[in-house]
Formats: structure tokens, sequence, C-alpha cells
């Protein structure tokens, strides 16, 4: 296994080699540039061997040609520079901060956090290596996991073995930005859920969900961090554990789904660190609002969009997913994972989950 250090200092090569090249450009009489892959749905396609979506071969140039793209390039050196220097102070700043940074970098400061987002992830994408080598760490805190996982995670105040249903509180144990500093020890679980909402995390708790089915409970806060992307692929390799991924019944929370198992459109260059295309969706399905009568809301013109929109997106071309979003645009509605409450605060565990469950294989 590569270590830290080992990471770190390809991580230095490499972002150096992109400035060399611009300079080699430059000695040899050519405009210097860059070659990216185009970011859209349209530049995704199914990678057989890694069974994850990755860019295609369609490309956009970033050239000094333009005052746009020298701009572009100035400020990815400038970016370039800064993470160079984090690494070798051992020092560690979050996108926002570093955003904040560009603006003593007079012409090469950025506009908005978007843009620095952005030249991260080109970075990312050119080197081949992951932000969290480089120090960079998202704004938001972590998601967090309770269940029969057993973990040794390296501290500043040393190292520490953690039992993440034992010795933690009822809100988990909060995973943390780089997860591949952890090392998973053993398990007694059976398979793993991911959970869209803190609600139905809460809900799983408190009825001794995990205990009774050996669950490893996994709150998702939402759209899922990276680390928590992370963390779900490797308790699924290293433990070889099913992951099965709970949300509410909308589009937007398809799309959370989605970015588990096929990998974001947007973090695409990173989906063999991931993604888990092993994983399931266990709901809320369009058919359960139909087949449990939940309280349910009218879909919205945004809600309409989305579900067309990924009728048309490739991680989605599958005879399950066009049969349930044909199934809700018919029926116009969509529910909250909370909406099984209305049959009971017991309903989703007693019955809901263990027959879903059931249905897929997983108990």
């Amino acid at each position: 296994m590569t270590t830290k250090e080992e990471m770190e200092a390809l991580g230095r090569a490499r972002l150096m080699e992109i400035a060399e090249r611009w300079y080699d450009q430059l000695v040899d009489g050519q405009i210097p540039s860059i070659s990216l892959p185009t970011r859209t749905k349209h530049n995704i396609e199914y990678d057989d061997s890694s069974e994850v979506w990755k860019y295609g071969d369609r490309e956009s140039v970033r050239s000094a040609q333009t005052a746009k793209g020298a701009s572009h390039l100035l400020k990815m050196a400038y970016v370039i520079g800064f993470l160079k220097q984090q690494i070798a102070e051992n020092r560690s700043s979050t996108l926002r901060e570093m955003y904040y940074i560009s603006e003593g970098w007079k012409g090469a400061k950025f506009g908005a956090q978007d843009e620095s987002n952005r030249v991260v992830e080109d970075l990312e994408i050119l080197t081949d290596i992951q932000r969290e080598i480089y120090h960079l760490r998202p704004e938001e805190d972590g998601a967090s996991i309770f269940g029969p996982i057993r973990i040794r995670e390296k501290t500043r105040r040393g190292v520490q073995e953690i039992h993440c249903q034992e010795n933690v509180g009822e809100t988990g144990y909060q995973i943390p930005n780089n997860v591949d500093a952890l090392e998973f020890l053993d398990h007694d679980a059976k398979f793993v859920i991911a959970l869209e909402t803190g609600g139905m995390y809460a809900r799983l708790i408190e009825n001794g969900f995990d205990e009774e089915y050996g669950a490893a409970l996994v709150h998702l806060k939402g759209q899922p961090a990276r680390s928590t992307r992370r963390l779900l692929k490797r308790i699924h390799e290293e433990f070889d554990l099913p992951v099965v991924v709970f949300t509410d019944g909308d589009p937007w929370s398809y799309r959370i789904y989605a970015s588990v198992a096929y990998g974001s459109i947007k973090a695409a260059h990173m989906s063999e660190l991931l993604a888990t295309p092993q994983a399931q969706f266990i709901g809320v399905q369009p058919s359960d609002i139909r087949d449990y009568d939940l309280p349910a809301d009218h879909l919205s013109e945004q809600d309409v969009a989305a579900l067309k929109a990924e009728l048309t997106d490739p991680r989605f071309a599958t005879d399950y997913w066009r049969e349930q979003i044909g199934l809700q645009l018919a029926m116009g509605l969509k529910s909250e994972q909370q909406a099984f409450a209305a049959r009971g605060l017991d309903f989703v565990t007693r019955e809901y989950l263990p027959a879903r469950l059931s249905e897929m294989g997983v108990l």
C-alpha cells in the first residue's frame, strides 16, 4: 500500500510536470495550453473493467491564446504553487480558505468559489491525484457511521481504535476528510445501509435496526461528500459487504444514489476511488408511493424536468430506472423517507426495510 508521504511526493512531482510542460511549450515558441475532458453527461462512458462511469474522449483546450484562457492558466499556476507549498509545510486548508487566499494573488484572484473549485478539479484530472493528498478539504463537516465496524485512526493525539457502535455516541463516528488514513480492522456487519436524511438515520438507531439486522448505518447528509463515498467503497471492497442506498423518492435523491453507485459527472475522474457500482437502490421507489399509499406531494416543473433529464442520462439507462421514472411521471407525485411514519414509527424498520432487503437478497 502506498504511504501518505509517497503519494504527496508523487503529487508534487505531477504538479511540477504541468508547469514544466508550459515552460517547454514557451521554449519551443508555442502558446501554453492544456487539454481536459469535457465534463458533461454526454462525455461519460461506462468502463467495463472497473464497472464505473468515466470521462470519454471529448476534450476542450484551455490556451493562453485568448485573454480568458491566459487568465485560467495563470490562476492554475498560482494554485499549483499554493498546493506545493502546502504539502511542503504540512499545512491544510479548506476549498473556501483557498478561494479567500487568492485575494492576494492580484491578477490571478478568483471571481467566485465555483471557479477556484473547478481549477482544483482540473488539477485532479491532470495529475490523477485526489485533492485530499494536496491537503485540501471541503468546508462542510463529515457524515457519520454507526454499526459493528472497528477501525484504527491516526490522529494528532496518536493512534486510536474505535468500534463504531460501542465507542461512539448516538450520532455515530464522524467520517474524516481523508478516509484513506483509516484502517478497517474487523466487523460483525451483514450489510451497509446508506441513508439520505438524519431523521431516518436516527430512526434506525433508535429502533435498534443495526443490532437486530447486523447493519452498518451511514448518514449521507444529503448529497454525499467524497469522503463518505470513499468510505462506502472501501467497506464494500475490504469487507465484501453489500451496500444499499435509502433516499427520498424524488429526482434529486435518485442523483444521490447515482453518485454513490455510478459516480458523479463532476467527479467522473475519481469514479474508481469513489463509486460503488454494486450498490443497490432500496427506496423510496415511485412504486412504493403507489403500493404503500404514502403521503406525497405533486411534482414541480423542476422535478419533471429533472426526471426527464435522468431518462437521457446514461447512468439511469436501465429497465428498472426507465420503469420507475416513467411511473413517477405518470403519477406526478414524490414522497419522503419519513412518509412511512404515517403507518407508525416502527413500520420502516419492522416491515418495509426487512421486506425489501429480503426481496433484494441482502437478508
